[in-house]
């Protein structure tokens, strides 16, 4: 075929594209809003932009000039929305002590190293409430009031998630005391009407089921415990515990299947399920999320009432027009584009996956529909979640699939109750008592799921969009859909893409290797000598140790050591032992009872992995690696109950031949300087690199060579401390953050240290 040829056979369908778009007038002036709002402070852009494109996709000077005024109108609103919501009367007020009632907004969630956070009001302002791990905090609920003791804190680079959330500062709490107030009119009549549903949902089901029914119905996910998170996670299940657009037209679908057989029309059932929305959003938390949700769904039920694709792609524009209109901020945040690529994605690929699927002679008609939309909406969302969470789950397609027949009784029953547990919990226990056996189901799944080999694996984002493209292309291209060369390479494409890892696993090392793995916020140190290895904690729960761990080549480890029960030290090692062999577990939770640590124990008796306690003085050896406990002293736990898990953290020394490490955990100088310590060649800075008024004195003794820094980027601590990176860098040693660095592996060459990072 010739070029011309080549050129004529993609002219045609792009004009008919072109043409169409020009029919939809009103279409493209949305879209220009929507641009525009997107574009905000970047004005001069839009004008340009304006100026090329108008004419062309507009017939006629008037439609062309709409655009342009829609362009220009959503650059003009976006500024003057970002300066509303920047504005704040508490700038005076930053840095200073503050006692203060604020009213919650949302439940009170566990921070991954103890303490809570909690979007509160404090005036007419949001604010986030901030509490450490010794601030008890109150059992109070949504549209409770509570007085605070704190300092009123700016927000940093590392805070900048929540600036879509409209909220202005830190109020980092010392005290946190209910004053028994609740609001009052419409929000205090909506916040009754969410404890009687979270009260219903709670009755008659074990705590997993119930606060997994909360999760799916009202998007109330604190409860969850966190293996069940992680599991939902790496499964691609946790789209199911958030509230979403798929909460609310599982609802509207609901509406109409009873109005119908109660003979309501077609005007009074759009009514009836637009009223049932609105009243929904506020009820689920009426955070960003579910108002996106309520927005589209609302638009999307509208749309699919009109049953012509052209309106549903006018409902998506002013869903997204309506949301930016509110927080032009909203298009960084990963929840709004994860939503609405999602939607895009159904729009486009759900039609012709269904059809395929169809055409198959054993498939039931309502399972391809439920999985063409999980198909696409996989597709649609699987790049974001490799950009913004750094990993891909293997598992997400097949676990919707088989979850999706359960997910439907779940939330109908699950509304139900909340419903009619508005008149009498009694009268709603029966939906609640139903509820329990889909949602076992789904828990199964995901549970399940993620314990499947190579469940989710870290794939460069690239990779993941080239392979999503791939898929996209084999659905839309024609050619893609008969066998033959391009549907074969595009679905080679994808299984090729998704299978392999950004690398192959590392090779055994000759001698000792170091890596300080990247988990995040969190500690995760691997030492490896030829095939012995010692893992020293494992980041959170979301940090991807076992990911991390295979990459490195590691199939088993001798010896996994927990050096204190905080999230992100201990909070992957019940996945690391349900992942692989390990030969002893060294557990330094020091008798703290927390439920990451109580799995890891559970796992580890379930494998029959021997578990030792620590105890200054002891030696574990594991091949040529030499683990020599320094800290803590072994005491009855009842001795220092209460007492700061940092500081009876595991501290040990780890020998190779004439090679010495010193580990700290989260133990600082206070701790270390009390200790036995000579020279060492590699540091594991305490605590993320906090600060440590005493680290100066503490390196004249050790004068490490290199050191460590395990911390995630953009964490919400400023971990680490300018002071502690400066202090390090003056006493001559080398220093390596994770943060910025990546994974850090550091080999030992003769008498040299060779250092590769991989960021």
């Amino acid at each position: 075929m010739g070029s011309a040829a080549v050129v004529a056979r993609w002219r045609t369908p792009l004009a008919a594209a072109v043409d169409e778009v020009r029919r939809r007038p009103l279409h493209v002036a949305v879209g220009a809003l929507v641009v525009g709002l997107v574009a905000g402070p970047r004005a001069p852009l839009v004008v340009l932009g304006a100026l090329l494109v108008c004419p062309l996709l507009a017939r006629r000077a008037a439609g062309a000039l709409l655009v342009a005024a829609a362009l220009l109108g959503g650059a003009v609103l976006a500024d003057a929305r970002l300066a509303a919501l920047d504005h704040t009367v508490l700038a005076d007020r930053l840095g200073h002590a503050a006692s203060v009632r604020v009213w919650l907004l949302e439940p009170a969630r566990p921070r991954p190293f103890g303490g809570r956070t909690a979007v509160a009001r404090l005036g007419d302002e949001r604010v986030l409430v901030r509490s450490g791990a010794r601030v008890r905090w109150p059992a109070a609920r949504v549209g409770e009031e509570v007085a605070v003791d704190g300092v009123v804190e700016a927000l940093r680079p590392a805070d900048a998630w929540l600036r879509p959330r409209n909220v202005h500062a830190i109020l980092r709490a010392e005290r946190v005391v209910p004053t028994g107030r609740r609001r009052g009119g419409l929000p205090g009549t909506l916040d009754r009407f969410r404890d009687r549903a979270q009260a219903t949902l709670d009755r008659g089901l074990p705590p997993p089921q119930a606060a997994l029914l909360r999760g799916m119905v009202l998007g109330e996910d604190e409860a969850l415990a966190p293996a069940t998170r992680e599991d939902f996670q790496t499964s691609g299940l946790s789209h199911l515990v958030a509230a979403s657009g798929q909460n609310v037209m599982l609802l509207c679908a609901l509406v109409f299947g009873l109005s119908a057989v109660v003979g309501l029309g077609l005007r009074a059932r759009l009514l009836l399920a637009l009223a049932l929305v609105a009243l929904y959003v506020p009820l689920a938390g009426g955070g960003p999320s579910i108002q996106r949700a309520g927005v589209m769904g609302a638009a999307g039920i509208t749309a699919a009432l009109a049953g012509r694709p052209a309106s549903r792609a006018y409902a998506v524009l002013l869903a997204a027009a309506v949301t930016l209109a509110i927080n032009p901020r909203s298009v960084a945040e990963p929840g709004w584009q994860m939503s609405f690529g999602a939607v895009v994605a159904i729009m486009l690929l759900a039609a012709p996956v269904a059809a395929a699927l169809r055409r198959h002679p054993r498939m039931p008609a309502g399972l391809a529909e439920a999985a063409a939309v999980t198909v696409a909406a996989t597709l649609g969302t699987a790049p974001l979640i490799a950009v913004h969470f750094g990993r891909t789950s293997l598992v997400s397609l097949p676990a919707n699939v088989l979850a999706a027949p359960a997910v439907a009784p779940v939330m109908w029953l699950g509304m139900a109750a909340a419903a009619v547990g508005q008149v009498s919990a009694a009268a709603a226990a029966p939906f609640t008592a139903l509820a329990g056996y889909p949602l076992a189901f789904v828990g199964w799944v995901g549970a399940t799921a993620a314990r499947l080999p190579h469940a989710a694996v870290d794939v460069p984002p690239v990779l993941v969009a080239l392979a999503c493209v791939a898929a996209v292309a084999a659905i839309l291209v024609p050619a893609a859909r008969r066998p033959g060369p391009a549907g074969a390479v595009a679905v080679i494409t994808v299984v090729l893409v998704l299978l392999r890892a950004p690398a192959g696993p590392a090779a055994p090392p000759t001698g000792l290797r170091l890596t300080f793995l990247d988990i995040g916020q969190g500690d995760a140190t691997l030492i490896q000598d030829r095939s012995t290895s010692v893992l020293v904690d494992t980041g959170p729960p979301d940090g991807g140790i076992v990911a991390r761990l295979r990459h490195a080549g590691i199939a088993r480890l001798d010896l996994l050591v927990v050096t204190h029960a905080q999230a992100d030290h201990d909070g992957g090692a019940a996945a690391v032992l349900r992942a692989m062999p390990v030969g002893l577990v060294l557990d330094g939770r020091d008798g703290v009872r927390e439920p990451l640590g109580l799995r890891m124990a559970a796992e580890a008796g379930r494998r029959a992995v021997p578990v030792t306690s620590p105890e200054a003085g002891q030696t574990l050896r594991a091949g040529r690696i030499e683990l020599r406990v320094l800290s803590p002293e072994r005491e009855d736990p009842a001795a220092h109950a209460g007492a700061d898990p940092n500081d009876r953290a595991i501290v040990a020394e780890a020998r190779v031949g004439a090679f010495r490490m010193l580990l700290t955990a989260d133990a600082e100088s206070d701790v270390l300087s009390t200790l036995d310590l000579g020279p060492v060649d590699v540091l594991k800075v305490s605590h993320h690199g906090s600060a440590d008024p005493g680290l100066a004195a503490l390196l004249e003794r050790i004068r490490p060579r290199l050191a460590a820094i395990e911390v995630g980027a953009h964490n919400t601590y400023g971990h680490p401390v300018p002071a502690t990176v400066q202090t390090l860098r003056t006493s001559g040693a080398a220093v390596y953050r994770t943060d910025e660095d990546g994974a850090v592996r550091v080999e030992e060459r003769g008498d040299d240290l060779v250092v590769a990072t991989h960021a």
